[in-house]
């Protein structure tokens, strides 16, 4: 449950960004062009480990904002492959208990919340901003999964529990859960490379995302310039 204050605004300060491997890392860092501003650091893979390597990173540095980074799933519908999607909220969708009616979310149970606000200004400017370079940008919530979807099931039953989801990652939540207990803005930005659904690694486009991934880097650095 998150209870220390949250900053709605970046307000300056250096940027940290989260990626869960290193072919993300490195094509954050090229998008950024030695922008020394931002520390580009490795979360490794799940909610878990993005907790607790960003809690740790935060100490490091006096930080203002804090984006979760990488490729991940989009929603059919909701965001195709090559699109970039720019988190609303953050939401970790799995946590919650399975009960005889089904699945039941941390509110739902009374033990908090399994959402975190993104920063509502810096989303909306930098969503605006990649749009106007033409890139293919949807804006809405971004699901964090501890387990990655793997049948049309599965991805169905996530767009009706989370309404307008659209895309699916491992890391978001467990980055903006430790810059929120620090009252450190957050946004979480994903490169699509496959739909949310059966897997299937011949329609994965990573090379794709990773570009798309790239020119979202390029633009944070133009925006917060």
């Amino acid at each position: 449950m998150i209870t220390e204050p949250y900053r709605d605004t970046f307000t300056g300060g250096r940027i940290l960004i989260m990626t869960a491997v290193a072919v993300e890392q490195e094509a954050v860092l090229r998008g950024l062009q030695g922008d020394n501003r931002f520390d580009v650091l490795l979360a490794g893979v799940g909610p878990a480990s993005a907790a607790a390597r960003t809690a740790a990173a935060l100490t490091t540095a006096d930080y203002g904002l804090v984006v979760s980074a990488g490729i991940g799933g989009g929603f059919m519908g909701q965001a195709a492959v090559g699109t970039l999607a720019v988190a609303n909220r953050i939401v970790a969708a799995d946590l919650g208990a399975e009960t005889a009616e089904g699945f039941s979310s941390l509110e739902e149970l009374g033990f908090g919340s399994a959402s975190i606000e993104a920063d509502a200004a810096m989303a909306r400017r930098v969503a605006e901003a990649m749009e106007a370079s033409g890139l293919q940008v949807r804006t809405g919530p971004v699901l964090t999964m501890s387990t990655v979807t793997g049948s049309a099931a599965t991805a169905a039953k996530l767009a009706v529990r989370v309404p307008g989801a659209v895309a699916e990652a491992m890391e978001g939540f467990g980055v903006a859960t430790a810059a929120a207990h620090r009252g450190i803005a957050v946004l979480e930005i994903r490169a699509i490379s496959n739909p949310v659904g059966p897997r299937d690694r011949a329609a994965w486009r990573i090379g794709e995302a990773l570009a798309a991934l790239e020119a979202a880097s390029k633009i944070l650095m133009e925006v917060l310039g």
